[in-house]
């Protein structure tokens, strides 16, 4: 079970130092939506150049134009891209089709999708990979729900989760069997990011099912 880092809410120079300290228990590097409003694909860059051996994931959350942004992210040196699941079927196949181009795979973010009709439509347009996801914003009404995994279940995606999870949270998710479990504050805002990479990642890999 993959452990992926989310880097949201941070300077540059707090992202680096973070990836640094944690790179010993992390996966994959997601450079966060607000961090790429704030330094655009330089940053994206300037992760692939320092760490070749991690996957970078690019937080585009493209809704529109979906070949052009996806475009940019995988020239910059990204491995996936996000694009969300309300935003046209077109504007997903065109990203599922950059990505085949660059040899890279897309991610479709699931925020507020609760259809699973929808679920079924992204399966048949050739959707691989996708996030469980609850916003920072709906954090305020509690711990992510478990219940969510019934969007995904027999349809044979590759699942990612997020949403506020730490280590409190944690082992009810990994009981659900995720692919991959993205963490963000729970390890950017500790006190030892490297101490706390290390027990996340000690609890996904002691609870693989």
């Amino acid at each position: 079970m993959k452990l992926q880092l989310a880097l949201d809410r941070l300077t540059w120079d707090e992202c680096f130092r973070i990836v640094d300290q944690t790179k010993e228990s992390i996966d994959w590097i997601e450079v966060g939506t607000g961090v790429i409003k704030e330094y655009g694909m330089t940053i994206v860059r300037e992760m692939r150049e320092q760490y070749p051996d991690k996957t970078i994931v690019a937080d585009m959350k493209t809704c529109d134009a979906g070949g052009h942004e996806a475009k940019q992210a995988y020239e910059a040196g990204a491995d996936i891209t996000t694009v969300m699941a309300f935003s046209s079927d077109l504007t997903i196949t065109d990203t599922i089709d950059v990505a085949k181009k660059y040899k890279t795979r897309t991610m479709v973010d699931l925020l507020e999708v609760s259809s699973k009709q929808r679920m079924q439509e992204l399966k048949d347009i050739g959707v691989e990979l996708v996030s469980l996801h609850v916003g920072k914003d709906k954090q305020k009404e509690g711990e992510f729900d478990t219940g969510l995994f019934s969007l995904v279940n027999n349809l044979g995606f590759e699942v990612t989760v997020a949403g506020g999870i730490n280590e409190d949270t944690l082992p009810d998710i990994v009981k659900k069997g995720p692919n991959t479990v993205i963490v963000g504050s729970a390890i950017t805002k500790s006190g030892d990011p490297r101490e706390a990479a290390a027990r996340i990642k000690k609890i996904l890999t002691s609870n693989e099912v």
